[in-house]
């Protein structure tokens, strides 16, 4: 998530959060609470989406820490709390939190561990654990189910035909149940619950969600190959999910797998 600076985790904020982030997330937060937790870390926060749901569902005396590598995600992030709310953010590496051992009761990731090496987070998340203590993550499903990465990437190919910019690739890349599920075996979790997702999105303004898309961090490799006004981009993208999901609103689809696991 280190590409997300500056103006390119505000854009992600205001443009994407609330079609691909905010429904899921209430629902992480709802499974994260269901039992009793006092101590809570979120992995990979971003701009506080999940942040926020969690703090809401959690008891006002239990303390919330949440982790991200991008300033910039979470000083947006910083302003969606009040001094009072105890939460606590940092800067911190999934792969060696500076967390003792047993220290939280639920650990939450939603739609981060696409960007991490997963044996070595997945075994830091097990050390800080408590014993019963559960593990939550979501991943996107394939680019077959998410048009966000398909469409995209085949308005990347009319621009750059040589050489698409493949940055959305990398959300969609995590989709293969099993290999995450001996992983979490092998990190020493059990009790393992797997769930997929699908969920709608009535899209308004597809122009703001396209400018969201391109203005992600695609934008560098836009950039770096050059002679291509992003707004083109833009509009090509947006008239490509109006013509595939129509218009006023747009009936937008996607798909998630949640994994939840536990400490024994």
């Amino acid at each position: 998530m280190a590409g997300y600076v500056g103006d390119v985790a505000i854009a992600y904020d205001r443009d994407l959060g609330h079609v691909l982030f905010e429904h899921y997330a209430a629902d992480i937060a709802r499974r994260a609470t269901e039992r009793s937790v006092r101590d809570a870390l979120e992995i990979a926060a971003g701009t506080g989406i999940v942040t926020r749901k969690l703090r809401d569902a959690l008891p006002k005396d239990a303390l919330l820490t949440a982790i991200d590598i991008s300033d910039s995600m979470m000083d947006v992030a910083r302003t969606k709390f009040l001094p009072h709310e105890q939460v606590t953010f940092q800067i911190a590496d999934a792969t060696a939190l500076p967390f003792d051992n047993e220290a939280f009761d639920a650990v939450i990731c939603q739609f981060g561990v696409m960007f991490f090496n997963k044996d070595a987070a997945f075994r830091e998340m097990h050390r800080t654990l408590r014993r019963g203590g559960r593990y939550l993550f979501s991943v996107w499903d394939s680019r077959r189910y998410n048009p966000f990465a398909s469409l995209t990437f085949e308005v990347m190919k009319q621009f750059f035909p040589s050489n698409p910019p493949r940055f959305l690739e990398d959300p969609v890349s995590c989709f293969e149940i099993d290999p995450i599920k001996e992983t979490l075996i092998r990190s020493g979790f059990e009790q393992i619950v797997i769930s997929v997702q699908p969920r709608e999105y009535d899209i308004l303004d597809v122009m703001a969600f396209a400018r969201g898309l391109v203005f992600s961090p695609l934008i560098e490799e836009i950039r770096e190959r050059g002679g291509v006004e992003p707004e083109r981009i833009i509009e090509a993208l947006a008239e490509a999910l109006t013509r595939e999901y129509g218009s006023n609103p747009m009936r937008y689809p996607m798909q998630a797998i949640l994994f939840e696991a536990e400490k024994p």
